[in-house]
């Protein structure tokens, strides 16, 4: 895996990934940046809840789980001195679909956070982690949405 960043002045950088992607990113204005993409240590915690979210989807579908859709919120926290690690994060987990098991779908965010997901397991070196659930499903009676949370 590779990746190739380059500054485009300022505090500004594009990163351009070994599989064709590219993404911006950039510093608060405070030090030069011009707010036209995430900070980098953003760009950490939206890779650990993707990285997380495709093991839980992939995890419940193969157990042929009637999901719909999933949702992480990510919120951390960062040391107050130099350098600034995430010392807490918190992973909470919106998994929307039909006839689902708790049980289930707390097995595959367990298996993500202790197995598959590589950033979050290397980030948990250095910051505690929380995983939460809420299950929202959909009633197959009327269509109504019910939320169950955890």
């Amino acid at each position: 895996m590779k990746a190739t960043i380059r500054w485009l002045g300022g505090a500004s950088f594009v990163g351009e990934t070994d599989s064709g992607h590219a993404v911006v990113m950039d510093g608060p204005t405070d030090f030069g940046g011009r707010n036209i993409g995430p900070r980098p240590m953003e760009m950490l915690l939206l890779g650990t809840g993707a990285c997380s979210a495709f093991d839980v989807v992939a995890i419940l579908r193969k157990g042929r789980a009637e999901v719909e859709n999933c949702v992480v919120h990510v919120e951390a926290e960062r040391a107050d001195t130099e350098p600034k690690v995430f010392t807490h994060i918190h992973l909470r987990y919106v998994v929307h679909g039909r006839k689902l098991d708790r049980a289930k779908v707390e097995r595959a965010v367990k298996l993500s956070a202790e197995k598959y997901c590589s950033a979050s397991i290397m980030l948990g070196r250095t910051a505690r982690i929380e995983h939460t659930v809420e299950i929202t499903e959909v009633n197959t009676n009327d269509g109504a949405i019910a939320g169950r949370g955890g």
